[in-house]
């Protein structure tokens, strides 16, 4: 267990806000397996206060389990002061505020990795966000802009000093986006800058990489971010290993496809039936990543119109027990 301000998280393993990923299906997806935390996808501090029907479903928190952080994306102070009012209404636990995310859309208004490279129009932000709200508030940030702006400690500091509860980095720049190698020693840096916690993000694909990067950096805890697209278990395996110190086997295919399922099912229960299949053929495809025989079923499965088809298609990589099979 630790803290994030007077937030209680059960372990060290939180899992990353993904757009276009971590709705509410997958939230629930991830919690069931073990995750200590979840964030949602990054909501528009716009789109919160003109009350968009979009935002207002992907901020939607009813049924969770709580601790459960929304994180929310903006480049002017009182869009964001009331943008994180709303979220805290809603019943955030943990509002995050996004300064990290590279995509061309969000950083041509000045929004996610591009506020690095303003550390005082940051500090703005920050200072004026947590004086607005009672839960902790925390940043999520990338190394820096480019290797010539490498800014994340002096944000990281300026976050601490306005109030925030703790600091997320992926170590790699906004320029980078995910290629190269995530420079995990900025991690280990950061921890001795500052005094609240670091959450350690970014080349994390197996529950032995968690217990590294936690060993290596000193971080507080981690967070997994695509290696849990199509894997929730990675949750499991984890919180086991870093909390336990104990090993255990990966799910079966058997698992995997019961999980893509229940996934599936969910989704149809918060968006509809129309909506829930168009989005989960991704995900189908990421759950069967590896089987014999998926690369044959891909096409099938972007193709998919009905939930049906969708769980007939996936019932074609492996012949298991009915159970798993029903519909």
């Amino acid at each position: 267990m630790f803290l994030i301000g007077n937030v209680a998280i059960n372990n060290r393993v939180l899992a990353a806000p993904l757009a276009g990923v971590t709705d509410k299906a997958f939230r629930i997806i991830a919690r069931s397996c073990g995750c200590g935390m979840t964030f949602t996808e990054m909501i528009s501090d716009m789109g919160l206060v003109y009350d968009q029907e979009r935002t207002r479903r992907m901020a939607d928190l009813i049924n969770e389990e709580r601790p459960i952080a929304v994180q929310i994306f903006g480049s002017e102070v009182e869009p964001m002061i009331k943008g994180a009012k709303i979220i805290e209404t809603m019943g955030a636990s943990i509002i995050d505020i996004n300064m990290g995310c590279p995509t061309p859309k969000i950083i041509k208004n000045g929004e996610g990795s591009a506020l690095m490279l303003d550390i005082e129009k940051s500090r703005t932000i920050i200072r004026e966000v947590v004086k607005a709200v009672k839960v902790p508030v925390t940043i999520k940030m990338r190394k820096g802009w480019d290797d010539d702006h490498i800014t994340c400690i002096d944000l990281a500091g300026a976050a601490e000093q306005e109030g925030a509860s703790a600091v997320t980095l992926h170590p790699r720049t906004r320029m980078q986006f995910f290629s190269g190698q995530a420079d995990w020693d900025m991690i280990k840096e950061m921890k001795k800058h500052v005094n609240i916690p670091v959450i350690g993000n970014g080349d994390i694909w197996t529950a032995q990489d968690a217990l590294h990067m936690l060993d290596y950096t000193g971080c507080d805890a981690v967070m997994i971010g695509r290696a849990a697209m199509g894997n929730p278990f990675i949750f499991r395996e984890t919180v086991e290993l870093v909390e336990n110190g104990r090993k255990i086997e990966p799910p079966t295919t058997e698992e995997r496809i019961s999980m893509a399922i229940k996934h599936l099912d969910l989704a149809c229960l918060y968006k509809g039936e129309l909506v829930a299949v168009r989005e989960m053929r991704k995900h189908f495809s990421w759950y069967i990543k590896g089987m014999s025989g998926a690369a044959k079923i891909r096409q099938d499965i972007n193709q998919a119109t009905t939930r049906r088809e969708l769980i007939t298609i996936i019932k074609r990589i492996h012949t298991g027990s009915k159970a798993i099979f029903e519909f």
